[in-house]
């Protein structure tokens, strides 16, 4: 069923996030992306059957030559079929869901947008899941390292810190279900399970000779996309990780909370975050912006222009502000850090930005796969839009590997200083 939902509706619908971006993630958190094209290849006759019913379903807005368009690809894509089955040197090795969502992909990669993209059902109903604020896990973040699945922390209070799963703790298997070869999505999703239902992983940690069974009992884990803390010289510090269905409540705690301490100033941290939700982004721009204030303008097909203005009654409007963006802060994020800037709001520290100015509308298809079609670029309160061209800081400071592996944060330092400092 497809879902045409506007922006209004920030639990459906509309959505502006960097899906290209590599993510280390934010591991039962995770939202990842499978991309490119694959390789239009269909076999048996229900596959082409359900590729049939496909390209020849109604449009709702067709254009000439639409139909025949349909006709002609699914004759060809019938004749490929043919030929794969009667030649092709290993018909065994063909599976018939796996060619048809290759066409998917293949069809979708015509289009040459690299944020209209096919996801399989996997991926999409963990994308899914993890966009509402909430799943059914054991809480840790995970990565994938040379083919093993690895905790890189477990959550505060959730069942993996109950049970003493520790950073760096490798995952074998899941329920006697060897990982190796898997995907770190299919990983995660045979992780994840109903609240109150256990798991038994398999653990192997340095220090301990053989591996060893940890059961952990599931429960309902809230994806932790506030980071808070109160840095020297009374500075508040509030990082969000991405722009969730629950992003802006979390924010507007996490401001109560620090507002509270009466901080000098405020450091609102969005490097690394790849976006979310347009909806949330203009109700994040309103915690900073006075009501009313402009904070996007969308450019539809049509030149239809929707502006998009700030509605709710911020309450950190007056504190001296500074943003941290790089090259992973996108789409939502520019949103946010664009109308900060461009409005006088606040100072932008680090470094330049990814460059993603266009929205995305989610469309659920039947075997719950999605389609994420690019429907319009957003424009920034200047009239600029940050698509292709990155929003760049007003004080640039860089953070190097080096950086990084020594625990520094010369951009964190640099914004303490300015809002001690004012300089």
């Amino acid at each position: 069923m497809n879902q045409n939902v506007r922006a209004s509706r920030p639990d459906r619908g509309v959505i502006l996030r960097n899906l290209g971006l590599v993510v280390a993630v934010m591991g039962l958190l995770f939202v990842g992306f499978l991309g490119g094209a694959g390789t239009m290849w269909l076999a048996q006759p229900e596959v082409r059957q359900s590729l049939g019913n496909l390209l020849n379903s109604p449009a709702s807005s067709a254009e000439e030559g639409s139909v025949s368009f349909r006709q002609e690809g699914t004759t060809l894509l019938w004749e490929i079929s043919d030929i794969l089955r009667d030649e092709f040197y290993a018909p065994e090795t063909l599976d018939d869901q796996q060619m048809m969502y290759g066409a998917a992909h293949g069809l979708v990669s015509s289009v040459d947008d690299p944020y209209t993209r096919f996801v399989e059902p996997l991926p999409a109903s963990i994308m899914e899941e993890d966009m509402q604020g909430s799943f059914d896990g054991i809480g840790a973040t995970v990565n994938m390292v040379d083919g093993r699945l690895v905790i890189v922390r477990p959550l505060p209070g959730s069942p993996a810190e109950k049970v003493g799963l520790q950073p760096g703790d490798i995952i074998l298997e899941v329920d006697e279900q060897p990982l190796e070869g898997k995907t770190q999505l299919e990983a995660i999703a045979l992780i994840r399970g109903p609240s109150g239902t256990v798991v038994r992983l398999l653990v192997q940690r340095e220090g301990v000779a053989e591996p060893f069974i940890v059961p952990v009992t599931r429960e309902r884990v809230e994806s932790p996309v506030i980071e808070t803390k109160m840095l020297e010289g009374n500075v508040a510090y509030i990082r969000l990780t991405e722009f969730n269905a629950i992003a802006e409540k979390r924010l507007r705690t996490a401001l109560e909370e620090m507002l509270s301490q009466e901080p000098v100033g405020l450091i609102f941290d969005l490097r690394s975050n790849p976006g979310g939700y347009l909806q949330m982004a203009i109700d994040v721009s309103g915690e900073f912006l006075p009501g009313g204030t402009l904070v996007t303008t969308e450019k539809r097909r049509g030149d239809v222009e929707v502006e998009y203005r700030v509605s709710n009654q911020g309450i950190a409007r007056d504190i001296p502000l500074v943003v941290l963006i790089n090259g992973g802060s996108a789409s939502a994020s520019e949103i946010v850090a664009g109308a900060i800037r461009d409005h006088e709001r606040g100072t932008l520290i680090g470094e330049p930005t990814l460059g993603k100015g266009s929205v995305q509308n989610v469309h659920k298809l039947q075997d719950g796969s999605n389609l994420r079609v690019t429907t319009a670029k957003f424009y920034l309160p200047d009239g600029e839009s940050p698509d292709g061209k990155p929003i760049q800081p007003d004080i640039e400071v860089a953070l190097t590997q080096e950086d990084f592996e020594a625990g520094r944060d010369p951009q964190l330092d640099r914004a303490v200083d300015y809002l001690v400092n004012g300089e």
